[in-house]
C-alpha cells in the first residue's frame, strides 16, 4: 500500500465514519464501494479491513449510546445474523479465488439494492414488524456481512421502517454489526486469511475515524434525518452502479 493509497483510505474512512455516526449505517458500504472503485486492495482483504476499522467507530458510538439499544429486536436478529455470517465468509473465500468480476458485480448490486430501498420507502410503519421479519433480515444481513462486512442493507431497511426513535435504531444496528464483524474477524484469523500487513497499515486511518465521529456528534448538519438518508443512499446508488458497470465491462 503506497502513501497515496493510505491517504485515500484515511479520507474514505473519515467520510464513512461521519455518515455512520449520523445515520447508524453506511460505514461498510461506503468503504467497500470506495476501495473497490479506487482499487486500493483486494475485495476479500478490504472486507477484513473494513470490519476492523468499523469496530473503532462502533465502540465510540456504543460507549455513548448503549443504553438506547432495543434489546428485544437485537435478540431476534443476532442469532440468524451470526449463523449466516459463517456461510457468507465461506462463500467469499471460494468466489474470491475464482472470479473477481463476479464478486465486484455482487457488491455493486447489493449497494444498488440498499440505496433503492430507502430512497423509495423512507417512512416508518405505524406498527412494529412481526418477529419473523427480524429473523429473515438478520439472516440476509449476516450473509452480506460474511461476504463483505456490510450486513447493513436488509437490517437498515427493516429497522428504519420501525416506529422507533432514530437514536435507538442507530445504536441497535451498530451493536448488531459489531458482533457480526467480531465473528467474521475471528474466522479470518482462524482460517489463515487475515492480511496482517494490510491491516497494520490501515490502522493509521483510526485518527480520521475518531475525528469524523466526534465532529458528527458535536456539529451534526442542519438537515432532516430523511434528507440525510436520501443523500447518503444517493451516493451509494451512484457507487453501486459504477461498480456494476466496471464488473460487466
Amino acid at each position: 500500500m503506497t502513501i497515496v493509497d493510505l491517504c485515500q483510505l484515511m479520507l474514505v474512512a473519515g467520510a464513512a465514519a461521519y455518515l455512520q455516526t449520523l445515520t447508524g449505517f453506511a460505514f461498510g458500504l461506503v468503504m467497500m464501494a470506495a476501495i473497490a472503485l479506487l482499487g486500493l486492495i483486494s475485495l476479500s482483504d478490504a472486507a477484513i479491513v473494513v470490519g476492523i476499522l468499523s469496530l473503532v467507530n462502533a465502540v465510540h458510538i456504543l460507549v455513548r449510546g448503549w443504553r438506547n439499544v432495543a434489546w428485544h429486536e437485537f435478540l431476534l436478529v443476532i442469532g440468524p445474523t451470526l449463523a449466516a455470517t459463517i456461510a457468507g465468509y465461506a462463500i467469499i473465500e471460494h468466489v474470491a479465488a475464482a472470479n473477481l468480476a463476479v464478486l465486484q458485480l455482487v457488491l455493486g448490486l447489493v449497494i444498488i439494492a440498499a440505496a433503492a430501498q430507502l430512497l423509495l420507502r423512507p417512512h416508518p410503519l405505524a406498527e412494529p414488524s412481526p418477529p419473523r421479519h427480524f429473523i429473515m433480515a438478520g439472516a440476509a444481513g449476516g450473509l452480506l456481512g460474511g461476504l463483505f462486512s456490510t450486513a447493513g442493507p436488509p437490517l437498515v431497511y427493516l429497522f428504519y421502517r420501525q416506529p422507533m426513535a432514530v437514536a435507538t435504531i442507530r445504536v441497535t444496528l451498530v451493536l448488531v454489526f459489531t458482533v457480526s464483524i467480531l465473528l467474521r474477524t475471528t474466522m479470518a484469523i482462524a482460517t489463515g486469511g487475515f492480511p496482517y500487513a494490510t491491516v497494520w497499515w490501515s490502522l493509521l486511518a483510526i485518527p480520521a475515524i475518531l475525528m469524523a465521529t466526534e465532529i458528527a456528534h458535536r456539529w451534526p448538519p442542519a438537515m432532516a434525518p430523511n434528507t440525510l438518508r436520501r443523500l447518503t443512499f444517493g451516493l451509494l446508488l451512484a457507487s453501486g452502479l459504477s461498480l456494476s458497470v466496471q464488473a460487466l465491462l
